[in-house]
């Protein structure tokens, strides 16, 4: 994991200088910024350094959780400002993922039972679908639909006037929070579910043929014994695989369902910083997302081991 975050570390650094000077970018189009103040800002910054010293000490500073300051949010800390934006972003993402990996395993048994069936058929039609979906038109969609034509649900942000419930007579914040949750939610659900239900259901055709499940028919087991028990652990590793880069990057959000729906998380602000290059906002963000994911497959690898019958750890 540590050569692995070191040489993520190095790509990402090394990338930030392709596009050119940090400091004569951010002040582009700015021509009351005289020279030596630009001067001033890239010694503000560290930046006047050769590029291997700003690289260490830029690390060295990430390992203590100083993430530098933002360009474009008057100099504040980026670490403060990601905190900001953390739990927004885990939030939307973790119920996202809970209602996908629950309802994708059923659904995808379902439709590996009955093969080939009109069930089936549909399944695999809509699961195809998601996939090829892109996620943000399917957001627009529902905004158009149910904030714009039926006027029932917020169309932005994470809070505000609640006025999907006073049809009902009732105004709550916690009703007002899952008003705004619902269509983001459901946008993110529906693309990751449509993806569990073809690893579940492919994966799931193949253990179906295997003798050991031939066995466990003919000694006379149930068939949902069978499913459940038998095949089932032998299916879902595919999906642990998934569910563990899915929270791997549950911090870095989902930027473009974030930026349809302004939702207040890391991935619309990832965006943000990334079209006004506050380099230091995305190289802090990058860097969280890094590690996340790096641990978060050490957790899969291990649990691996608990899961699936066939894997022993020595």
């Amino acid at each position: 994991m540590i050569p692995l975050l070191i040489g993520i570390s190095i790509i990402s650094f090394v990338t930030m200088y392709a596009a050119g000077d940090p400091i004569t970018i951010i002040t582009m189009g700015r021509p009351t910024i005289t020279e030596g103040q630009r001067q001033a800002i890239r010694i503000y910054y560290g930046l006047d350094k050769p590029i291997p010293v700003q690289y260490v000490t830029w690390l060295l500073n990430i390992i203590q959780g100083n993430f530098g300051k933002s360009f474009t949010y008057g100099g504040q800390s980026v670490g403060v400002l990601i905190s900001q934006w953390f739990w927004p972003t885990v939030e939307l993402q973790v119920i996202s993922i809970i209602l996908s990996v629950a309802l994708s395993i059923p659904i995808g048994i379902i439709s590996a039972k009955n093969q080939y069936s009109k069930k089936d058929i549909a399944v695999t039609s809509i699961a195809l679908f998601g996939v090829s979906m892109p996620t943000f038109w399917l957001g627009v969609i529902m905004i158009i639909i149910f904030s714009y034509s039926l006027g029932l649900l917020p169309s932005a942000g994470a809070v505000g006037s609640p006025y999907l419930w006073p049809v009902l007579g009732i105004k709550n914040p916690l009703l007002d929070r899952l008003a705004h949750l619902m269509m983001p939610v459901f946008v993110l659900t529906y693309v990751s579910l449509a993806q569990n239900v073809r690893l579940v259901r492919a994966n799931m055709l193949e253990v179906l043929r295997s003798d050991y499940i031939l066995a466990a028919r003919a000694s006379g087991l149930s068939e949902r014994l069978v499913l459940y028990k038998h095949a089932l652990r032998n299916t879902i590793t595919p999906i642990i695989t998934y569910l563990g880069l899915s929270l791997g990057a549950v911090v870095g959000g989902a930027p473009m369902t974030e930026y349809v729906f302004n939702w207040p998380g890391l991935g619309r602000r990832f965006v943000d910083a990334a079209t006004n290059l506050d380099f230091p906002v995305i190289m802090g963000i990058t860097m969280i997302i890094t590690l996340m994911t790096l641990v978060a497959n050490l957790i899969v690898d291990i649990s691996y081991a608990f899961i699936d019958p066939r894997i022993q750890v020595d």
